[in-house]
């Protein structure tokens, strides 16, 4: 059915469902980042606190593409079923995890769910809305679900942490995604743009892609535990290359190619699937640390850390909103990306210089800062490159952007993870060294940053300390410290990133709202 025939309820109708789509990713990711301290604490496993976060994105960007792929050729209307119900599923066994390995795996399988659903979901907005002023029109409706439910998630997952327990954190899923399920059944109109045409994919290609991202994720952790010059790490990046290469050269001889070659020649396309890197290199190193440093390194409570949070992922909104607003106004639409990207850069600085004693409404400002600079962002590199792509490589061209982002996300929680540890390392065997202090069980309690986030760690400490005759109130100190110098260390890389990006963004392609292909 098109969009001239379609009613304006029908099309309300639609876009809730893919609302409610959008709500179940968002919240899951902002819920989960607030309570992931309390249950590193609670299944005793900060060694594995990074991987929680990377098999979800490794799932993601292996699905992303494959799945943006096959909703061009086959309608995407199945595909958002299938991937609700595996989703959903998968959040159920997250919340039924006894180990912090069993999670791991959970989050892996909810992560090929979730990339499912990226992969197709903001691609029905102009399957349903081809022209791009309404396209515009209708897609703040999706800014704003996603900026409103990561908004709410961080407070409503410190509420429910504290208060049910931080295995409800999952279970919220539940509710939306059974609402989900029903509006996209009866609502959302299946359209498939190769009807008459070869449908077939490129399934050795979708292998490739695999065994590279894999291989860029397992170098990522392999080289945070045993270094960026050993071996293993070295043998591993060299084999994600040789696999990437292989798939780009191999899209470029199948019939069916995953991403078709013209995207992939498209230099305004190459332009935004790197600013896709960067910006969720830097996003995610934003709301995957932010909590670690409010918990762990400002001893602040799951509740607090949520609401201090919370402007960063409110402003997601408004600058959204904004957006929405002003573009169709714009000569150089392209811009408003530089300009979220300045925004980021300036407020990346501020928080380099974060610390307990920051006054409320100046860390509040900042991040609503953040906030409106995301909100700039992400919605103008999925226009953006839907119109680079043309109707028929809709998906392909949405799923690129998301798939980029999730590529970034990686390797923005390995990066960080190597600053953070290896700062916070340094720091506190500096100090161990000065007190003089060689009991092994006090140096394995504070060998990780685990001590500042769980309760039973530290009563533990000091406990021992007690026992002993030990002064641990200076070790304590210098964990702390060392938490926070790794963590605004990441921030620098943000900013640097944000940098970077300016340059990029200002050589973007001119994108005209009123244009259609």
């Amino acid at each position: 059915m098109e969009q001239s025939t379609r009613s304006f309820r029908a099309s309300l109708a639609a876009m809730l469902g893919i609302c409610l789509v959008i709500m179940l990713i968002a919240l899951d990711s902002s819920v989960v980042g607030t309570a992931m301290p309390r249950i590193v604490a609670e299944l005793r496993g900060y060694d594995l606190y990074q991987w929680t976060a990377s098999a979800y994105l490794m799932g993601n960007a292996v699905m992303i593409p494959i799945t943006g792929r096959l909703g061009d050729l086959y309608g995407r209307k199945p595909f958002v079923l299938v991937a609700v119900i595996l989703f959903t599923l998968a959040s159920a066994a997250c919340g039924l995890a006894q180990s912090m390995l069993q999670l791991v795996l959970a989050r892996g399988l909810q992560g090929l769910g979730g990339g499912m659903l990226v992969g197709v979901a903001f691609a029905c907005v102009p399957d349903l809305f081809p022209d791009r002023m309404r396209r515009v029109r209708w897609q703040v409706m999706l800014s704003a679900t996603f900026g409103i439910s990561t908004a709410i998630g961080p407070s409503l997952g410190g509420w429910l942490t504290e208060h049910a327990g931080w295995r409800s954190v999952f279970y919220v899923n539940l509710p939306v995604a059974l609402a989900a399920l029903v509006m996209i059944w009866l609502y959302l109109p299946r359209i498939v743009h190769h009807e008459d045409e070869d449908r077939s994919i490129d399934w050795l290609g979708a292998l490739l892609l695999t065994a590279s991202i894999c291989g860029l994720l397992l170098a990522t952790e392999n080289g945070q535990s045993h270094g960026f010059t050993d071996l293993r790490t070295l043998g591993l990046w060299v084999a994600a290359a040789v696999c990437a290469v292989v798939f780009v050269r191999h899209q470029y001889h199948t019939r069916a190619p995953i991403i078709p070659p013209e995207m992939l020649d498209n230099s305004g396309a190459r332009k935004l699937m790197a600013l896709g890197i960067m910006t969720g290199l830097t996003m995610f190193m934003l709301v995957f640390y932010v909590p670690l440093l409010l918990q762990g390194g400002f001893g602040q409570s799951p509740k607090e850390a949520g609401l201090v949070m919370t402007p960063l992922l409110v402003f997601i909104t408004a600058g959204s909103i904004i957006n929405g607003r002003i573009l169709p106004h714009l000569r150089r639409a392209e811009r408003v990306i530089a300009w979220g990207q300045l925004g980021m850069l300036i407020s990346c600085l501020f928080l380099t210089q974060l610390n307990a004693d920051t006054p409320r409404s100046l860390t509040v400002t900042v991040f609503a800062v953040c906030g409106i600079s995301l909100g700039f962002q992400l919605p103008n590199l999925t226009l953006q490159m839907m119109g680079v792509a043309g109707r028929k490589n809709l998906g392909v061209g949405s799923a690129l952007i998301q798939s980029t982002r999730m590529i970034g996300s990686m390797i923005g929680v390995g990066l960080a993870s190597i600053l953070v540890n290896s700062l916070y390392a340094r720091q506190i065997g500096a100090a161990l060294a000065k007190s003089g202090i060689s009991d092994a069980t006090v140096i394995k309690l504070l060998s990780s940053p685990q001590v500042l986030i769980r309760e039973q760690d530290r009563t533990a400490l000091l406990t021992l300390a007690r026992h002993l005759g030990l002064d641990v109130t200076p070790l304590l100190e210098a964990a702390r410290e060392g938490l926070i110098h790794g963590i605004h260390s990441a921030f620098l890389v943000c900013a640097t990133i944000a940098g970077l990006s300016i340059l990029i963004s200002l050589r973007l392609p001119p994108y005209e709202i009123t244009k259609n292909r």
